[in-house]
């Protein structure tokens, strides 16, 4: 087997992977071990190779690569290249833009974006993932700025916690482990809060927010609540009462969403926030660690409609609902 422990920079990976046939060596090794391929289409584990590299079971009487099932599953770019772009995404702390992406492994920008789309979507948050201890929580805004448009372009009205030309992202964290969980939500009501909170933070926490009256009923559902009062400056009532740490991690996205992307689509951003969340509850792993990772759960199964359905949590909208229909048909 071999041992991702020995990849420590991006020469030792393109050094190592010189071939696209020692990666699907390296793919078959880390989905089958010794034993034989498994079909991936029935299951069936008693399969043989043919002479052109491929595997066949005799149970369903299909063929099929050792790239089926996985995100490699059809592709035409080499599979030196998707090793390297998943090294540089898990290496990178403030994530890669797909037109570095396409200069660093010589791509086109399309085929950059639709490989980071992929990656981005094995970054999927646990939806059990349930906080407890000391957990803040807090809500921020993501759009464009009116001081950079143009003066007909202005919307009035779009400062705050308005949502006419931004879009809410609400985030909670638990300070023990500082393990976060962040979603695009549809509005930043009680109604919508409430159900997240409960769902992922244990009951008789110790829960810190800022004023907004939405988090008001935290006390009635079972929750010590404690405020920090924003609005009149004020961002630590005591040693332990501040919503500092979620902050951190909103400064932390900014800069990555401005300074590496500039610009993010409303319909992928849940894709991105998952990239980031895995990217905070890992900060301590190392880059080989975490490609490690990465590769573990690339050769999961994997199917393509992923990449362009809208992985939300809460949230959904027409363009997605509009995809995955067009997907069943299709299955159908």
């Amino acid at each position: 087997m071999i041992d991702f422990d020995n990849f420590t920079s991006l020469f030792q990976i393109a050094d190592y992977f010189n071939t696209d046939e020692i990666c699907k060596q390296t793919i078959a090794q880390e989905r089958w071990g010794e034993g034989e391929a498994v079909c991936p289409y029935c299951g069936h584990t008693h399969t043989y190779k043919c002479a052109d590299g491929r595997y066949s079971c005799p149970k369903c009487h299909r063929k099929f690569s050792v790239l089926v099932g996985t995100i490699f599953e059809n592709t035409k770019i080499s599979l030196r290249k998707w090793f390297m772009a998943m090294y540089l995404i898990s290496s990178h702390k403030k994530g890669i833009s797909s037109c570095q992406l396409a200069s660093d492994i010589q791509v086109t920008q399309k085929a950059a974006w639709f490989i980071l789309h992929k990656l981005r979507g094995l970054y999927g948050q646990d939806k059990d993932t349930v906080l407890k201890g000391q957990v803040e929580m807090d809500e921020m805004y993501l759009g464009g700025r009116e001081t950079n448009k143009h003066e007909w372009k202005k919307v009035k009205g779009t400062q705050g916690r308005s949502t006419k030309t931004k879009t809410p992202i609400f985030g909670m964290v638990e300070r023990k482990d500082g393990n976060v969980v962040a979603m695009k939500v549809r509005d930043t009501k009680g109604a919508t809060l409430l159900p997240i909170v409960d769902k992922h933070v244990s009951k008789e926490s110790d829960v810190f927010t800022d004023e907004l009256v939405s988090y008001s009923n935290l006390d009635r559902n079972g929750y010590n609540h404690q405020i920090v009062n924003h609005g009149k400056r004020e961002f630590v009532r005591s040693k332990d009462i501040h919503t500092n740490s979620i902050e951190g991690f909103w400064a932390h996205f900014k800069r990555v969403v401005f300074g590496t992307y500039h610009c993010v689509s409303k319909d992928y951003l849940q894709r991105y926030i998952d990239e980031q969340v895995y990217r905070w509850n890992t900060r301590k792993e190392n880059s080989t660690k975490r490609f490690r990772d990465m590769f573990a759960k690339s050769i999961k199964p994997f199917e393509y409609k992923d990449v362009l359905i809208l992985s939300t949590i809460v949230d959904g909208d027409f363009w997605a609902a509009k995809h995955r229909s067009y997907y069943h048909h299709k299955a159908a």
